[in-house]
């Protein structure tokens, strides 16, 4: 091995390193544009997310006030109009129970998280007016973008009608005496795209008295995103969750939510895995250049070349073959092609043991083994950094006791030409 070789060795190192940047970015730069264009399908197709708001009631007065609006400097009347004012009331109790099941969908080089929601809500209202009032109620659509099967909105036992234009939700009234109490009942099935949540006002803070919402999940791995109220009870209900947000007098900005698990997008992974390959290449470099100074036989930098365009291809194949297989699958067909191009390269130079026991099986370490960390999120930095530490063990070991200034010393027809200069 000689230092022009090495040099040699590492620009073949940067010139794939360089190709796995313009397939990192091009996935990258191909996942978004279907992001932005897929999502929007998906969500006109399954529905959009849902985030449903509390139902609002209030009563209105009316009184007079002085319209200057039309008034001018040589005017001597002004014209009296009504103004309405509208007195928000809280309801004295909710009751809601949710059921959500997951069902993703997949569009090219992505998982959206999809899924089925059935809502029933029972509120009771109470007029704490010391008047008669038509008291009225608006309930609010979670999502403008999904469908609603079912929909029944009764308030104290009459099926109100819906309107034509709902994109501001239906509005119902009920006469109530002086501490009068109306319920309001609302139920629906749906299906939404992402997080599920439900506020206690449109906006700002909102208060709820005697509150109880039960929500039930037919799938594990479910998550709450930040900003959102933790349950109060979480008990396992099969293959999902039974969860529950009791409180007696609430008042708060946050919301309850819920996120439901998804598939590993192939996509982002893709791409991950694509940014990252240069280091496996460079442990695996690293190995060969070793094994090659350990047994006397160091390969050619055109054998590197030749090596690496096997490690690339594994990544062109995975990155293009997700859009048409599962993951899995594609991780596989990809790994055992890239695979067998290097042991059947290698084996013609160094025969069937080098090819599959050493430079096969190191590449099975730091390409297939490593890549496969990013399938476990959270854990993909420890597992390589756990590898990168047995590798240097060993190396520092079988390299101990090698004389490194014999190793790159110059050949003796190279030292006989620069002495007779």
């Amino acid at each position: 091995m000689t230092v022009p070789r090495l040099f040699a060795i590492a620009l073949v190192f940067m010139m794939t390193t360089a190709a796995w940047f313009i397939l990192g970015t091009s996935v990258v730069v191909r996942t978004g544009e279907s992001d932005s264009r897929l999502e929007k399908e998906v969500r006109q197709l399954w529905g959009g997310e849902h985030v449903q708001n509390a139902p609002e009631a209030w009563f209105e007065t009316t009184r007079s006030a002085i319209d200057g609006s039309g008034a001018t400097s040589t005017s001597t009347t002004q014209a009296v109009k009504t103004v309405v004012i509208k007195h928000p009331l809280s309801f004295a109790s909710s009751r809601i129970e949710t059921a959500l099941s997951l069902d993703e969908q997949q569009k090219g080089l992505l998982w959206y998280a999809t899924y089925g929601v059935t809502f029933q809500g029972e509120y009771r209202l109470v007029n704490t007016d010391a008047e008669r009032r038509a008291v009225f109620v608006r309930f609010s659509f979670p999502s403008t973008d999904a469908l609603y099967d079912g929909f029944l909105f009764r308030l104290n036992g009459r099926e109100m009608s819906a309107g034509s234009d709902l994109s501001q939700g239906i509005v119902g009234s009920v006469e109530l005496p002086p501490d009068g109490e109306a319920t309001l009942s609302v139920s629906y099935r749906s299906r939404g795209l992402g997080d599920w949540a439900y506020t206690f006002a449109p906006s700002g803070v909102g208060q709820a008295h005697e509150f109880a919402l039960r929500l039930r999940t037919d799938c594990d791995g479910i998550d709450f995103p930040a900003g959102t109220v933790s349950p109060t009870a979480k008990t396992r209900a099969g293959a999902g969750w039974d969860l529950g947000w009791t409180f007696k007098s609430l008042v708060t900005g946050q919301r309850i939510g819920v996120r439901l698990p998804h598939h590993l997008n192939p996509g982002p992974l893709a791409a991950r895995v694509t940014f990252f390959a240069p280091v496996g290449l460079l442990f695996f470099f690293t190995v060969l250049v070793v094994l090659g100074i350990l047994s006397g036989r160091s390969l050619h930098p055109m054998n590197y070349f030749f090596v690496s365009a096997a490690f690339f291809a594994f990544h062109l194949l995975l990155a293009y073959l997700a859009d048409h297989l599962n993951i899995h699958a594609a991780f596989a067909i990809a790994s055992l092609t890239s695979i067998a191009l290097v042991v059947s390269y290698l084996r013609l130079i160094g025969g069937m043991q080098f090819a599959c026991l050493q430079a096969g099986a190191a590449q099975l370490l730091y390409l297939v083994l490593f890549s496969y960390a990013f399938f476990f999120e959270g854990y993909t930095g420890l597992t390589i950094t756990i590898g990168a530490i047995v590798t240097l063990f060993v190396l520092m070991n079988v390299t101990a006791r090698v004389d490194w200034s014999q190793v790159f010393a110059r050949p003796p027809l190279q030292r006989q030409a620069a002495g007779s200069r």
